[in-house]
């Protein structure tokens, strides 16, 4: 009988290993010669090879040679200029339909427009993104499994704020939070959450965290898409930020603040915030101690140039004051030498909109050059990514060509810090996308 059961665990054991074996596909191997590499500075990198081996680069050096087989490719560049995938610092992937659409709509819809936003993100080059807020956590792991086509996620959950604050969507026909009542559609859906007091707080940060929040998102400032809210309000007291902050650094991560005025930005600051989103409506003076504490910005222009579907004639009116306000926080940021400047977009409402998300790439050429714009969505971007620590659900570099760095690699048609407006026409100047080693599009002959 024992040897009988001997043989019977010897069988299995043979089994599991013929499945394991035959089951897992060969790790592939990607070489990329004759290209310019983009390393940060303002000349590019040639004579040099890119060999990958799985989902990072492993190699960078001349005259690589490999072994060509059934599980390797040569992709020759053509004197293409070779650049990490890009990174959208904030993006907002469940909101790309109007407002009107959103709360009429179920879950089911909002599930599959999401995935038309994510496949639309990565065929503009943009292999990573950080979401600012909203219910992206079924769609990252769907994304992340191989489900849908889409970039890596750094989701932050659902904003947080205070009654009548940014995440507070509710009209005139909905009543006083102290009713108990059906929520708006945004909360119903969990894509953005209403917390007052420390309590509070605390309780919704540790929800998003809880879902594999990598980041937490509060705001302190009013807000041009939300009704109850101007923009040079002041949300959140120090105490309820800090609350914030206290349960993010618990779970080894951050938080950013959506404001656009300085008591907002200072408060934030004072209160132990990482980032700033938007902040528009900055003056020196703040963002002086946003150098001070070696905070970072997240601006964005390109949502700015056009009203979002659905907004009324007061949130258009916000809106103007938001975009009138770039050139001046620009121009200070100059003037003292703030660089933890990230790249962004912030498009939402319209899937239309978000295919030109490219554009913002030339809206900066007013305020910076192109090699500052390409590092700002690439290495500055990922420097800002590494705060979420323990949280990074991505583990390892991303925004740059290094060794070790996972393979998020674009091949451009033309060299974009000559003519940064080749990166808006994607589909004839992005001719090679690649995330996490495995290619999502090719058109080199």
């Amino acid at each position: 009988m024992k040897a009988l059961n001997l043989n019977i665990i010897t069988a299995v054991m043979m089994s599991l290993s013929f499945l394991t074996s035959h089951g897992q596909e060969a790790e592939q191997t990607i070489l990329i010669t004759n290209a310019k590499i983009f390393n940060g500075s303002e000349n590019l990198v040639e004579g040099k090879d890119v060999l990958i081996q799985g989902n990072k680069i492993v190699q960078i050096a001349e005259g690589i040679v490999i072994t060509q087989d059934s599980n390797s490719t040569i992709i020759d560049a053509g004197g293409r200029t070779l650049t990490p995938g890009f990174i959208d610092m904030h993006a907002h992937i469940m909101f790309q339909m109007p407002f009107g659409v959103a709360a009429n709509s179920d879950e089911y819809y909002w599930a599959y427009v999401s995935t038309q936003a994510a496949e639309m993100y990565l065929s503009r080059g943009f292999t990573t993104i950080r979401d600012a807020g909203g219910n992206c956590f079924s769609l990252k792991k769907a994304i992340d499994q191989g489900i849908v086509e889409g970039p890596r996620i750094f989701p932050s959950g659902p904003m947080i704020s205070q009654t009548s604050g940014h995440s507070d969507h509710r009209t005139d026909a909905f009543p006083s939070q102290l009713v108990e009542d059906e929520p708006s559609i945004f909360m119903k859906y969990n894509q953005v959450q209403i917390a007052d007091g420390r309590e509070e707080v605390l309780i919704a940060v540790r929800e998003n965290l809880r879902r594999g929040a990598s980041q937490i998102k509060i705001s302190v400032g009013g807000g041009t898409g939300s009704y109850a809210d101007p923009l040079d309000v002041t949300q959140y007291t120090a105490d309820e930020i800090q609350a914030s902050v206290e349960a993010a650094e618990d779970w080894g991560t951050y938080v950013t603040a959506h404001v656009y005025n300085s008591d907002g930005i200072i408060r934030a600051a004072e209160n132990g915030v990482k980032c700033i989103e938007h902040g528009n409506l900055v003056d020196e003076a703040a963002m002086r101690i946003m150098k001070e504490y070696n905070m970072w910005l997240s601006p964005q222009v390109i949502v700015y140039t056009y009203h979002p579907n659905g907004y009324t004639d007061d949130q258009k009116l916000k809106h103007d004051q938001a975009y009138a306000g770039i050139d001046n926080m620009f121009t200070i940021a100059k003037k003292i030498g703030f660089v933890n400047i990230v790249f962004g977009s912030d498009i939402i409402t319209s899937l239309e909109e978000l295919s030109t998300i490219n554009r913002e790439f030339e809206l900066r050429t007013e305020w910076f050059t192109p090699t500052e714009i390409m590092n700002q969505a690439t290495s500055k971007a990922s420097e800002l990514l590494q705060l979420s620590g323990e949280r990074n659900p991505y583990p390892g570099q991303i925004g740059v060509i290094e060794e070790g760095a996972y393979a998020d690699l674009l091949l451009i048609n033309g060299n974009p810090l000559e003519d940064i407006t080749i990166l808006q026409d994607a589909e004839s100047n992005l001719a090679l996308i690649m995330k996490d080693g495995k290619i999502f599009k090719n058109i080199i002959e």
